[in-house]
């Protein structure tokens, strides 16, 4: 049996909704109930599922339609289950009265005076008023991100388009998560600040890949959605150049992440070609897309979210080294390596990252040498003849480290320290003293980069040697790859992009949400500006008056 009632006038945000119809159904008396506004969309999905009713013809989107299922007849059921429909609404009415400090606005001109400065309106609304409420976000000069969903394809293009227009971006439709300086908007996590900022068409893809970014001891500068359809070719990406753009000018966002669903091939080449005009690194996930090579310039081509999420990282180290680095650009990359797998390793790193090649026959331990970039595995049958190799001894290579006294030209030294039973006992501190006979010897800086070979239970300890290494000035790094990464950033440098202009809304959001009140209550939680707009369907949903009233307004 289906048993019906309609509340009159009293709209609530779906959310609400359906954790009302979780606690009415577990009542022993009914099977399931269902409690939902009077939308078309929501009538079609009651009749749908086999919950209509004849009196819900009557209902308007503003109406509350609850239809009861029992098993058996039992029409008492209907005073039971309004009455606790009844306590259910005055709890959410009670429990948002007791947000003193949460601004409310029932009319959309007062939630803009209310909040003069809003640069963000954020949408839950169903999907079919959703639109309109963010068209009139647009028109007001307002950022948009739209958390609803089932919004036609033909109202996103134009939505985008529009904001395009006005140098404004909507996130969305089903944007499920976006952080803008620190603001949590929708479902997000508590992330630490930093400068990798994360672009994404999927919503759990932004969530996992900021999160294995922190837990990698990185921070966020702002993670930007977009929404599922973006980078189909109906919408070719509107809303992602827009936020590529937006990074490339922040000066807080060193290194961009960015994660989607493989695009249409067109809007993919579009893509690819803004992220090589950002001036920045940036990572590029397209999921389900082996990528064929991992470089495309400065866009590196991840294949899983944790191979995104630790080349984002590494990216980020590289770029905060390089920020306390002296200036060395155009310079050489000396590599004056003891262990020979590790020179062969950083000779194919550089050659890869320069286009330069490496040397065929090796002769006297030279790995690469190409374009004033040198090197050289001095574990080479040349260097040890006669003498004993360099990670027992440092003196062969404290010998070459000193000719670059009197080599202006090379900017960066690149080097291993390898520890462990029969190495050297100090072969960071013979490093250091190399190193800073060079320094005191020439006016041009020299970079030097290690890497670390060993563990903190070797004779030598691990983190006394890195100690040893840092407090002289070196920079060490956790792997060959980042080190290379590092001398190429040095002595290549990338074009600077244009800062963003002040009062962008990357500088800080302010924020009016329109729909489900828990957004707004973790914007306020978290410290944003906002205002909790309390739509409402027009003229009770009816769309030939709502354009009237509109026309008369």
């Amino acid at each position: 049996m289906i048993y019906a009632f309609i509340k009159k006038g009293s709209f609530q945000d779906s959310v609400s909704l359906m954790i009302i119809s979780r606690k009415l159904s577990e009542r022993p008396e009914v099977d399931q109930v269902s409690v939902m506004m009077g939308t078309p969309a929501n009538k079609a999905m009651l009749d749908s599922t086999g919950f209509w009713h004849a009196d819900f013809a009557e209902a308007t989107p503003n109406d509350i339609c609850v239809a009861v299922r029992t098993h058996d007849e039992q029409p008492e059921i209907l005073e039971l289950i309004r009455e606790q429909l009844e306590k259910e609404l005055s709890a959410i009415a009670s429990a948002s009265g007791s947000s003193q400090q949460l601004l409310k606005a029932r009319r959309w001109e007062s939630a803009c005076q209310k909040l003069p400065q809003a640069n963000l309106l954020l949408v839950s609304v169903a999907g079919e008023y959703a639109a309109s409420v963010a068209k009139e976000g647009l028109l007001a000069g307002k950022n948009v991100m739209m958390f609803s969903d089932n919004v036609p394809l033909a109202q996103e293009v134009a939505l985008k388009t529009l904001a395009r227009e006005k140098g404004l971006i909507v996130m969305g439709p089903d944007c499920g998560t976006a952080m803008i300086a620190g603001s949590p908007l929708a479902f997000a996590n508590v992330l630490p600040e930093g400068g990798i900022g994360v672009i994404g068409a999927s919503g759990t893809g932004i969530q996992e890949v900021t999160s294995q970014i922190a837990l990698h001891q990185q921070g966020i500068s702002h993670a930007i959605g977009l929404g599922g359809r973006d980078l189909s070719a109906e919408v070719g990406g509107i809303s992602a150049l827009t936020a590529l753009e937006m990074l490339a000018a922040d000066d807080a966002t060193r290194v961009i992440a960015f994660v989607s669903k493989p695009p249409s091939p067109q809007v993919r080449t579009r893509i690819i070609n803004a992220m090589q005009n950002v001036g920045k690194p940036v990572v590029a996930l397209f999921l389900g897309n082996k990528p064929e090579q991992r470089r495309e310039g400065n866009v590196w081509l991840a294949d899983s979210l944790s191979d995104a999420a630790q080349l984002a990282v590494l990216l980020m180290r590289v770029a905060q080294q390089r920020l306390i680095q002296p200036e060395v650009a155009g310079k050489g990359i000396y590599g004056l390596y003891a262990g020979g797998t590790l020179a062969a390793e950083a000779a194919m790193l550089l050659s890869s990252g320069l286009g330069v090649p490496v040397s065929e026959s090796h002769d006297a331990g030279v790995m690469l040498d190409a374009q004033g970039h040198r090197i050289v595995d001095l574990g080479d049958d040349s260097y040890t003849l006669g003498r004993p190799h360099p990670m027992i001894d440092p003196t062969t290579r404290s010998i070459e480290i000193e000719k670059l006294a009197a080599m202006p030209d090379v900017g960066v030294l690149l080097l291993d320290v390898v520890l462990g039973y029969g190495a050297c006992a100090d072969p960071a501190g013979a490093v250091v003293e190399a190193v800073e006979k060079v320094r005191a010897a020439r006016s041009a800086p020299l970079v030097t980069i290690a890497t670390m070979t060993g563990t903190d239970a070797d004779p030598q300890g691990r983190s006394g040697q890195i100690d040893i290494l840092r407090e002289a000035g070196i920079a060490v790094v956790e792997t060959l790859e980042e080190a290379v990464l590092l001398a190429i950033s040095l002595t290549h440098h990338q074009d600077a992009r244009p800062s963003a202009e002040p009062g962008t809304l990357l500088d800080g959001v302010q924020v009016i949400n329109a729909g489900l009140r828990s957004f707004a209550l973790d914007l306020q939680s978290s410290g944003t500006p906002v205002v909790h707009y309390q739509w409402a369907p027009i003229a009770g949903g009816n769309a030939r008056l709502a354009s009237l009233l509109k026309q008369l307004h």
